[in-house]
């Protein structure tokens, strides 16, 4: 297993979940990864997999029929299985951040219907904030929601929806201004609706389109989608936690949750691009002796190592503050920042320990090099961390007077 990345205090619960992922994801997803990456397949067995080890029920309550377990042992898991392949973990992190969204902030029939099939896995879960001209600004949001007698009708265009097509509920943050006045603020009259389909592409119920899988440079397999909205009717019962007005901060809670996430996709790829360049440097030779007993590639897997270490410690910490039921936008913005910045630069140094044979589609480093850019704007930009991060701490340090 090696030195890098561990962590201290865990229960022999959650030292078993580990160990049990961990032995998945070096016999079933990294034997398949590279291939099924380039291929843009969608990891049918894998998922499977993960079905049947119960990890889609990880967070979720007992009395759901889930695990019960904690944000750090969800995190720690995703590490494990970033560490295999990254795209497989965007397939179980939006399906978590909505059950998480469900169990804080759902009704109780919300819970009672969603989150014993969400355990198993039989309803998988997409989350959609994001629109085409939208960037970071979430207050900009124009898709719609009207009120029409016992329902709503959603209007408009979202993008970016990881799980998009093969998730069955969609947690969606449209802007809805009955009962707020003009000039209400604009995170004030949002509403998170829970939107209910068919796995599939195209007309996947009546008024809600998904075009397609979008076609991009890494984080394959996983499907990434648009959505389109025409007049969709849904119950005024599937509005999270039964109240409109109140999506914004639902979904900022959940977001929380994601960038945990994402810190952990960062430490498990940087983990495996570490293993990957320490493996190699130790196997090429040049002028006479492995290349790891140059000085300057000791000098290179030093940092990457270190990099590797403060990033997990980070994210444990993240994790841990949310789980003991205190604000981590914080911790988490920091985490999230910081283990992305770092992956980027932990697989590039790998990259180059490779040589012209990084370059090279036989070997998984060039995977890594195309996944890592994912994580610098997935869960928010650098720049988004750092404003958050920026006004935490001036709240924290504001002078008197």
């Amino acid at each position: 297993m090696g030195r890098l990345a561990q962590t201290e205090g865990l229960t022999d619960v959650q030292r078993e979940i580990l160990a049990t992922v961990r032995d998945f994801v070096d016999k079933e997803i990294l034997p398949v990864a590279t291939e099924l990456e380039h291929r843009d397949a969608y990891p049918t067995e894998i998922v499977e997999g993960l079905k049947e080890l119960g990890l889609f029920g990880l967070m979720i309550p007992e009395e759901y029929g889930g695990l019960g377990e904690s944000l750090l042992t969800y995190a720690l898991t995703v590490e494990e299985i970033a560490r295999g392949w990254m795209s497989v973990s965007g397939i179980v992190n939006t399906h978590f951040i909505v059950a998480y969204m469900l169990k804080q902030h759902g009704t109780q029939e919300q819970k009672d219907h969603f989150l014993p099939k969400m355990a198993t896995g039989e309803i998988r879960a997409a989350f959609s904030m994001s629109e085409p001209g939208l960037g970071s600004d979430v207050s900009a949001i124009s898709s719609k929601g009207v009120r029409d007698g016992d329902d709503y009708l959603l209007t408009g265009q979202k993008m970016w929806l990881t799980n998009g097509g093969s998730a069955s509920l969609v947690a969606v943050l449209c802007r809805t201004d009955e009962g707020h006045p003009e000039g209400t603020a604009p995170h004030r009259s949002m509403t998170t609706f829970l939107v209910e389909k068919e796995p599939g592409f195209g007309e996947v119920r009546p008024g809600l389109t998904i075009p397609g899988k979008i076609d991009k440079m890494g984080y394959k397999g996983v499907d990434t989608t648009e959505m389109i909205m025409d007049g969709l009717r849904i119950p005024a019962g599937r509005v999270l936690g039964g109240e409109s007005g109140r999506g914004f901060s639902h979904m900022m809670d959940g977001v929380e949750v994601g960038r945990v996430n994402v810190a952990a996709r960062g430490c498990g790829v940087a983990r495996r691009a570490f293993e990957l360049g320490v493996a190699y440097a130790q196997q090429r030779h040049t002028f006479g002796k492995p290349i790891a007993q140059h000085q300057a590639i000791q000098f290179k897997l030093a940092e990457m190592a270190t990099k590797v270490e403060a990033a997990h410690a980070m994210m444990v910490n993240a994790a841990r503050k949310k789980d003991s039921g205190q604000r981590n936008d914080l911790e988490a913005g920091m985490a999230k920042y910081l283990a992305s910045e770092y992956c980027k630069e932990v697989v590039e140094d790998a990259f180059r320990i490779h040589g012209g044979y990084g370059f090279s589609k036989e070997y998984e480093i060039e995977r890594l090099y195309r996944e890592a850019p994912m994580l610098l704007i997935g869960e928010g930009t650098a720049e988004i961390q750092k404003m958050i991060i920026g006004r935490r701490l001036l709240e924290e340090y504001r002078i008197q007077g």
